[in-house]
């Protein structure tokens, strides 16, 4: 009999990532990537796997130490391109679907970020970042002099590229076999790829042109003609689409979006345009439910959103849906019938589909399993694991279920949670609870392998979690329920959460209490230990304190403020401050620990910084732990060191105050 134990933070390094499986055009193969976090070098190593139909035998297919993503067959079946790093940057490279060494078929000054195939297999449609038009497709000398940085622009850094350098995502083709490179936009736009139409004569387009678009933020759908370079808009300027597929036949254009009804708490749906008819349908305008995956996680790596996947007949697609707490594959067609076809208490993070034999392969993660690969024939309803990578690392450990629970509200709403035993929990033992708060706060909770909950689960903590209103996953009314409400009905929805596990748990000791969250979680955290003692011990990450200063510094602030804590109203300094945790600074009493990346640019460290003087000047308990080079990502796609640090120093508090 193997002793089990708990999860340790180190264990990242032994848990391995399966995602982004694609079944071939024929679908007698399909491929999917392995993602591995060597323990030795503290890096992230990604490489192709190849399976037959039936998953019985299953292939390395490239290696080294290097990441390669994001893999798509040509439609011809003959090759298999993906994006890889074993170039100075992130370039296209080629291998054929038989074997052999990959080809490097892009040489793009800044990488590529996206590419889809032409009909004909022979060209890649590319997304890569250039300066100006005159820019020549080969490496960039750096200068060793130092330069001031000039801005002008309103949007002038983001969380995931740094500052703005005068670069703008620019679209291009490329031919596979000579690497001629054709660029397809050459102004200073931002420019985000589709697909090509079926005759390979048209491909799709997501930009904003105007010189109001930082302010407008909004993203149109292009048809762009490749004989004429004409540029046909089909959407009228008031939404955000991404995503297009287009049907086999050539009829439709599918897409994902919506027109900002609720501005940033809007629920995603499809949309098909009928090129005959030159006429765009909101085909989920009566579904209320999320279109896509926004279950929050920390583990999954490369993963890569498929969007729409059209059947052979072109009257119905395939596509990912959020709700109540999972994810699901649901089947649409063109008359607006929208139903689940794989459903369960689970987290769909990836999927493919081969549409002659009508069978899926789903990547699927549950509370006690870190993800697999599986294959559903959805005409018997067969059900077949394809991978086991973490199958005999997982059979010396106690890995702990999640037990679902629904209560209500203060005021009678419905809310969804979930409570983790601590590993080894003895009965009649009462043990100290640790809250979780998702950010967002527009994503939510999900059935999904979450390693922080199961690391504090084997120190001994009972873990709750929950979708309090302002998460997706509930319908269009829920979600947007907490825009101009911040640490209102959500703020109670979490704390009537607690009562409920309190009263219905005997094993939980009300007196050691622990509240913790991230961006939006960071912000209800501090929220929470500025208007309640109930807790013995907090810690905030990569939070927000102060409104009025989050206007200035965020690279989403100057929208987000006004959207979500404004609900869309004019700029109102006081009702900022008095929804700023930093103004209840004499109330915090509560043990804090304060966790930051230094260069999060969406919810920047001063933010951090404020709270933390703010607290020592009164000779409160509290510690800055500061995570250099590190962004907003780091608890999910960081670097590793730092990623262990955090997990050990949030334990660590915890146990030192509860």
């Amino acid at each position: 009999m193997i002793k089990k134990r708990g999860i340790k933070p180190e264990d990242l390094f032994k848990l391995k990532s399966v995602n982004c499986p694609l079944y071939s055009p024929s679908g007698e193969n399909f491929l999917f990537v392995e993602t591995v976090m060597d323990e030795e070098e503290k890096k992230y190593y990604s490489h192709l796997f190849v399976g037959n139909n039936d998953g019985d035998q299953i292939r390395q297919w490239t290696f080294g130490k290097v990441r390669d993503v994001n893999p798509a067959w040509s439609p011809d079946g003959k090759w298999i391109a993906f994006l890889s790093n074993r170039s100075e940057k992130q370039q296209v490279f080629v291998m054929s679907a038989s074997g052999g060494e990959p080809r490097q078929v892009t040489d793009t000054p800044n990488g590529v970020s996206q590419f889809g195939w032409s009909p004909n297999s022979k060209q890649l449609l590319i997304s890569h970042l250039l300066s100006s038009e005159n820019e020549e497709v080969k490496s960039e000398a750096k200068s060793e002099q130092l330069e001031p940085m000039v801005v002008e622009k309103l949007a002038y850094k983001s969380d995931a590229s740094g500052f703005f350098d005068h670069k703008y995502s620019k679209a291009a083709l490329v031919d596979i076999h000579t690497n001629k490179y054709e660029p397809l936009t050459t102004d200073d736009v931002n420019y985000s790829i589709g697909c090509f139409s079926p005759d390979g004569k048209n491909v799709v387009l997501f930009a904003n042109p105007s010189d109001e678009a930082e302010y407008e933020l909004i993203t149109d759908v292009y048809i762009v003609n490749l004989e004429n370079k004409n540029m046909e808009r089909i959407t009228s300027s008031n939404g955000q689409y991404s995503q297009a597929s287009w049907s086999p036949d050539g009829t439709y254009l599918a897409f994902i979006g919506h027109e900002k009804e609720y501005l940033s708490a809007t629920l995603s749906r499809i949309w098909l345009y009928d090129l005959q008819k030159s006429e765009l349908t909101c085909l989920t305008e009566n579904l209320d439910v999320h279109i896509g995956d926004v279950a929050i996680g920390d583990f999954q790596q490369s993963g890569s959103d498929r969007g729409l996947v059209w059947t052979l007949d072109s009257t119905g697609f395939y596509f990912i849906a959020s709700d109540q707490g999972s994810t699901a594959v649901y089947y649409g067609d063109i008359e607006g019938l929208m139903y689940p076809v794989i459903l369960d208490d689970q987290h769909v993070y990836s999927f493919t589909v081969d549409v002659h034999k009508h069978k899926v392969i789903a990547g699927i993660s549950t509370h006690v399993q870190p993800g697999e690969l599986f294959m559903f024939d959805l005409h018997t309803g067969e059900k077949k694991q394809l991978t086991n990578v973490n199958k005999v690392f997982l059979e010396g450990i106690d890995i702990v279920a999640a037990e679902a629970f629904r209560f209500k509200a203060q005021d009678g709403w419905d809310i969804h949670g979930w409570i983790m035993k601590p590993v080894g929990l003895k009965e009649g033992k009462k043990v100290p609870l640790v809250v979780e708060i998702h950010g967002g706060p527009h994503m939510m909770y999900a059935n999904s392998y979450f390693h922080e909950f199961q690391v504090l689960a084997a120190k001994g903590f009972a873990v709750l979690f929950t979708n309090p209103r302002g998460s997706h996953g509930y319908g269009q009314t829920f979600v947007d329920a907490v825009r101009g409400d911040y640490g209102g009905k959500d703020y109670l929805d979490i704390m009537s959460a607690v009562d409920y596990v309190l009263e219905n748990y005997d094993f939980i000791d009300e007196a050691r209490l622990g509240v913790t969250g991230g961006s939006y979680g960071g912000f209800m955290t501090n929220w929470i230990v500025g208007h309640t003692d109930r807790f013995k011990a907090a810690v905030t990450q990569r939070s927000i304190c102060n409104w009025i200063s989050f206007y200035g510094v965020s690279d989403i602030g100057y929208f987000f403020t006004q959207w979500e804590v404004l609900r869309g109203e004019a700029f109102d300094v006081e009702k900022l401050w008095n929804v700023s945790p930093l103004k209840y600074i004499d109330n915090m009493r509560t043990p804090l620990l304060i966790l930051h990346s230094e260069k999060d640019y969406r919810c920047p460290i001063e933010q951090a910084e404020q709270l933390y003087v703010s607290l020592k000047h009164q000779k409160k308990q509290t510690k800055l732990v500061r995570f250099p080079e590190a962004n907003h990502e780091l608890s999910r796609s960081g670097d590793l060191s730092l990623r262990l640090h955090r997990l050990n120093h949030i334990v660590n508090w915890f146990d030192n105050y509860l």
